[in-house]
C-alpha cells in the first residue's frame, strides 16, 4: 500500500472530529451484542480497505454498529457484508466469498472499499455536519487512488458524497443532472464513471428491494465498463 494511504489510514483511525459518533462507537464497543461478548470491538473510525491500484472504487454509507465497528474493516461481520462479498467474489473482485474479521485472508482484486462516514452513526443516520467532517478523508483517499475508473456508489448518501467531492474540486457546479437509481451509470467530469446501486443493507436485501441478481448485475456492468475503457 502507498505511504499516502498508510498515513491516511492512521489519521482516520485517530480522528475525533465528531464527538457524537466517537461516543456512540465506544458505547457499542463496551455494551456489545450478546453474540459477540467475547469480541474486543474495534470501536474507532474505520479506514478504507482494498487494492491501492484498484480501478473500481466502492463507496458505502458508514460502518455497521456490530459489523465494521466490531471488526475494523468495511462491510465485515454483518449482514451487508455477507450479502456483498459473495457477489464481489463471483465477479472476480474478491479473493473469497466470506468476510468475518480483519485477518480472515480476504483480499480485493482491482477494487477498494470506503465509506462516506468512517464511524458507526446512531440509527445509521449521520448528520450533514458529520458527513462534511468526514469529507476531508474522502478527498485525500480519492486523490491517492489514481487508477480508479469506476465509482460504484451504494445508496444515496454515497452517491451524494461523490458528487459533492466533484463540486469541492470545482468540476461540477450542480448535481441536478444526476439522479440516483439502481444500476444507472453516468460519465463524470473527472473522467470516471459513476455506477449506482441500492445499498446492500439488510433492510433492502430482506425486503427484496435489492436481490442478489440486481447486485450482481451492477458488478458485471462494472466489469464490462472496465473492459470497454481498456479497449
Amino acid at each position: 500500500m502507498s505511504s499516502t494511504l498508510v498515513q491516511l489510514h492512521k489519521e482516520v483511525v485517530a480522528c475525533n472530529q465528531c464527538p457524537r459518533l466517537i461516543a456512540y462507537c465506544q458505547k457499542i464497543g463496551r455494551e456489545k451484542r450478546r453474540a459477540y461478548m467475547d469480541w474486543d470491538y474495534w470501536a474507532k473510525p474505520v479506514p478504507g480497505f482494498g487494492d491501492p491500484k484498484a480501478r473500481v472504487l466502492i463507496l458505502g454509507l458508514a460502518p455497521g454498529a456490530h459489523g465494521s465497528n466490531r471488526t475494523g474493516r468495511p462491510f465485515t461481520g454483518d449482514g451487508s457484508g455477507y450479502f456483498m462479498y459473495p457477489v464481489l467474489h463471483k465477479t472476480g473482485f474478491a479473493s473469497q466469498p466470506n468476510a468475518t474479521h480483519r485477518d480472515d485472508g480476504l483480499k480485493l482484486n482491482d477494487a477498494y472499499i470506503t465509506a462516506a462516514v468512517r464511524c458507526a452513526p446512531p440509527q445509521n443516520k449521520p448528520t450533514p455536519e458529520e458527513i462534511a467532517n468526514c469529507s476531508q478523508h474522502l478527498d485525500r483517499e480519492f486523490a491517492a487512488l489514481i487508477n480508479v475508473k469506476i465509482v460504484v456508489v451504494l445508496g444515496k448518501i454515497g452517491f451524494d458524497a461523490y458528487l459533492n467531492y466533484l463540486k469541492r474540486r470545482g468540476l461540477l457546479t450542480s448535481k441536478s443532472a444526476y439522479t440516483f437509481a439502481h444500476n444507472v451509470s453516468y460519465d463524470l467530469p473527472d473522467g470516471r464513471i459513476l455506477l449506482c446501486s441500492y445499498h446492500p443493507s439488510m433492510q433492502n436485501t430482506l425486503t427484496g428491494k435489492l436481490t442478489e441478481k440486481m447486485f450482481m448485475d451492477v458488478f458485471k456492468k462494472a466489469r464490462k465498463l472496465l473492459d470497454k475503457k481498456n479497449g
